[in-house]
């Protein structure tokens, strides 16, 4: 017989306008897992932009009314026997925007979605890897994993998805040169040193190309979208291959000579698009690297911590351009 439980959620009614305008509610919901699920007590769930954005109606398929949502990290309290007591965290492109998500004391998801915790890594901290590792993988895994060969150039690498990103190609064995906004040095974690390109110092592409000895990247993260769109294709190698995650005006002028005679190739990555099951998938295979520790999850500082009480102040963090991981502690009050 499986357990139901009263979760808190947070629940969003309605689409509002813009962030200012979002109103969360607490509300109680019963819970019931079905015959393939496991129940999960949340310890942490990530609030990410995309959490935000669909509160504001930029993602046409979120449903209304809804618990938001897509990270997470607790333990399994009801489940298969094997699996109950185990410290699990996961992720989903559904959870949150098609379904009801993770901002709640508790969750009910695919028991196949779901990823062991390594041991050495807080709660929090596996909380906070999803949707950001999740997209950088998904870029990579769509134009071929980074090799020592390829030089990847990251737009907006000290971003979250960009520092993800500079992780996974450094563990690799890839150069990495990333693109920042202003006189900053790279921010995260990473296997080998990452060469930095200010953007305010101008023409982006010709100072890779020069730290590139003319040929450009072979790979180019662009996790910021238009505002680098020029800069990206000109900084592209021949058979190069540009991954696009985000845009902010969503037209931008193309260029098909430059394109067909570079043989590039652009892929779009939308990790709205992975279920939850999908989305395990791909945290399954970055395990070996966290456990190993070529990759690290961000850090979780105390002030990044919120309450559900809290979380129209959080919401508006978010879109405010934090540069913390911020998580909900269902058990804050």
């Amino acid at each position: 017989m499986t357990q139901k439980i009263i979760a808190t959620c947070l629940r969003l009614h309605e689409k509002a306008a813009d962030a200012s305008a979002i109103v969360p509610h607490i509300e109680q919901r019963t819970l019931e897992r079905g015959p393939d699920d496991v129940l999960i007590e949340i310890h942490a769930a990530a609030i990410n932009p995309s959490d935000v954005k669909a509160a504001i109606g930029m993602m046409p398929y979120a449903v209304f009314p809804r618990t938001p949502g897509r990270d997470y990290a607790g333990i399994i309290i009801d489940g298969p026997k094997e699996m109950i007591g185990k410290a699990v965290f996961g992720s989903s492109g559904d959870l949150g925007i098609r379904r009801d998500g993770t901002h709640a004391s508790h969750l009910v998801v695919e028991a196949a979605a779901v990823v062991p915790k390594p041991d050495h890594m807080t709660l929090n901290e596996a909380a906070g890897i999803g949707v950001p590792f999740v997209t950088a993988t998904e870029g990579f895994r769509r134009t071929g994993m980074p090799t020592k060969d390829d030089v990847v150039l990251i737009m907006g690498v000290n971003g979250k998805v960009g520092q993800a990103a500079a992780q996974i190609a450094t563990w690799r064995g890839a150069r990495v040169i990333g693109v920042v906004r202003k006189d900053e040095p790279y921010a995260g974690h990473s296997c080998k040193p990452i060469e930095i390109v200010n953007s305010a110092q101008g023409d982006v592409a010709g100072q890779v190309r020069a730290l590139t000895n003319g040929k450009g990247a072979s790979i180019v993260y662009n996790t910021v979208g238009d505002p680098y769109y020029d800069d990206a294709h000109k900084a592209t190698a021949i058979l190069g291959k540009q991954i696009i995650i985000s845009a902010v005006n969503k037209i931008v002028q193309f260029n098909m000579f430059e394109f067909y005679r570079g043989r590039h190739t652009y892929v779009g990555i939308d990790s709205l698009a992975l279920n939850s099951v999908e989305t395990g998938h791909v945290l399954a295979e970055l395990s070996d690297g966290f456990r190993d520790g070529y990759l690290k999850p961000f850090p979780i500082h105390e002030h990044a911590i919120y309450a559900f009480k809290d979380a129209k102040k959080a919401y508006e963090a978010v879109l405010g351009s934090s540069r913390d991981r911020l998580i909900f502690d269902p058990r804050r009050t």
